[in-house]
């Protein structure tokens, strides 16, 4: 694997682009900003396992510490949600073609 981008930090190894579609997501939400780096054989062929697999997740390194910490209460699952973030999943809507 080539070296981090200049002025980044790794701060995540995701299994894959979906899971690291949803890290990249999460941080950016928590303002953020996010590079993802995977071999391209393995974004080619999809894989999610492996080190072809492996998609490495940077931010800036004056960011690096505090994406790490956010990280860290996400994986002991100390992040909340507001209430208006909040989905009732057994709301069904009265159109089903209209978002909810």
């Amino acid at each position: 694997m080539p070296p981090n981008p200049p002025g980044y930090e790794e701060v995540y190894r995701a299994n894959g682009r979906l899971h690291a579609d949803i890290i990249r997501g999460f941080l950016e939400a928590a303002g953020f900003t996010v590079v993802l780096y995977q071999e391209s054989a393995g974004a080619v062929y999809g894989l999610t396992v492996g080190p072809l697999g492996e998609v490495r997740i940077f931010v800036p390194s004056a960011q690096a510490a505090e994406a790490r910490a956010l990280l860290a209460a996400m994986d002991r699952g100390e992040t909340n949600a507001s209430e208006e973030d909040e989905v009732d999943l057994d709301e069904t809507p009265s159109d089903p073609a209209s978002p909810r």
